[in-house]
């Protein structure tokens, strides 16, 4: 008998410890790298990196996937002296911008992301893909310039301990204006989606801090 209801305030404490490591949200800062292409730099993307600091906040609807919300502060720069390109009159062009960059994405991971029970075949690791849309307000030269952006890349997550996470990801963002970089259309052709609007780039490392207790009804985990 004894046996009996140890073996149950095992199984019922284990199962509570498992549950309770089940978290909605996550909240933390990111420091990383920035790049840029455009009328400056129409080759390497890190040919001028810059940096960019920042957080994030994200919704794990599954272990699959993730909706987050990010906001940062960047720095991109560019110098078209040692790009291959040739400008009208021979003119060298080169700037300094600062970015405030906001956005939305979607995050879908290639494996059950986390930590748990084996027979949920959850793994502590796991790539991931991003993508959605936002929002950038750029300062060059005094003058300021806002633009709707599309990010998209890639990354990895790592979960640490159970409500610690670790991740790298790179992402390119395709921005409409075309003046983020204080230039525009110069060689005369009028910008577009497919023509003269900038690329930047972040390559950033974040930590992040699971909270809010998903509701157990019934046996279900929402």
């Amino acid at each position: 008998m004894k046996r009996t209801l140890f073996i149950a305030l095992f199984t019922v404490l284990t199962v509570t410890a498992a549950v309770a490591q089940s978290y909605k949200y996550e909240v933390g800062p990111s420091l990383g790298m920035t790049g840029y292409l455009g009328e400056a730099n129409s080759g390497n993307v890190f040919k001028h990196p810059s940096f960019t600091v920042g957080g994030i906040f994200r919704y794990n609807h599954n272990s699959r996937w993730a909706f987050k919300a990010n906001l940062n502060y960047a720095n991109i720069r560019g110098n078209s002296k040692d790009d291959l390109t040739q400008y009208p009159d021979g003119i060298d062009y080169d700037f300094n911008s600062s970015l405030i960059d906001a956005g939305f994405t979607a995050e879908f991971n290639f494996l059950n992301f986390g930590r748990g029970p084996m027979y949920k075949k959850l793994k502590p690791i796991s790539p991931y893909m991003v993508a959605g849309v936002g929002f950038v307000f750029a300062i060059c030269d005094g003058h300021n310039q806002a633009s709707f952006t599309v990010p998209f890349g890639i990354g990895v997550k790592y979960k640490h301990k159970d409500r610690l996470n670790m991740s790298f990801e790179f992402t390119m963002r395709k921005e409409f204006s075309d003046r983020i970089d204080g230039l525009s259309d110069l060689f005369g052709i009028k910008h577009s989606f497919a023509k003269n609007t900038d690329w930047y780039s972040f390559a950033q490392f974040t930590v992040s801090y699971e909270f809010g207790k998903r509701c157990i009804k019934c046996n279900y985990i929402e």
